[in-house]
């Protein structure tokens, strides 16, 4: 596996060993002791998540203000473009944003650290999402941050308004968001 940090040094992207020929390919998509030796995080992850959405869905950007969750995802079928959001009041990458392709062809992976929003919009026809989280989902404690927000600036690669839930739709700029320390 090979790990390269990012703009925001803490999310990675990950790249496993693919192992293909004429019949298909092979990876492991997550070795516990690969990862820790990798990244040098040693995180526990408790939930796996699995969606599905079509193309120009928007989802996020979500977090948990408490039990934050750090989130290992990539895209099993499609593509996507994945963005996390610096939401530690006192990093130096604070209100800063990151953003990959993730896709069934790339077969990459973003480690998504505690601290941060994290969302995703569909590029393909459809996508399919795969996550894991380092706590359990605690719908009390989740939180959404306006994708449009201009004070972050994301460039999302679409050209047209994307399709939001409600809670996306209605979620809070930075400077009214709940942040972390």
């Amino acid at each position: 596996m090979q790990v390269a940090p990012t703009a925001i040094p803490e999310v990675l992207r990950i790249e496993p060993k693919v192992f293909g020929d004429e019949r298909g390919f092979f990876f492991e998509s997550f070795n516990a002791r690969a990862f820790t030796k990798a990244t040098g995080l040693n995180r526990q992850f408790v939930q796996d998540n699995h969606s599905k959405s079509s193309k120009n869905v928007l989802r996020g950007l979500h977090y948990q203000i408490q039990r934050p969750q750090g989130k290992l995802v990539r895209v099993v079928q499609g593509e996507v473009f994945d963005v996390a959001v610096d939401l530690r009041r006192s990093s130096p990458t604070f209100g800063r944003w990151v953003g990959v392709h993730l896709s069934a062809e790339n077969k990459q992976q973003l480690w998504v650290p505690e601290g941060f929003a994290h969302g995703f919009v569909v590029l393909s026809e459809t996508a399919e999402f795969l996550y894991k989280t380092t706590d359990y989902y605690a719908p009390e404690h989740e939180r959404s941050l306006l994708w449009s927000d201009p004070s972050i600036g994301i460039v999302w690669p679409i050209l047209e308004a994307p399709k939001l839930a409600a809670k996306d739709a209605s979620a809070n700029v930075l400077s009214e968001a709940e942040v972390f320390a």
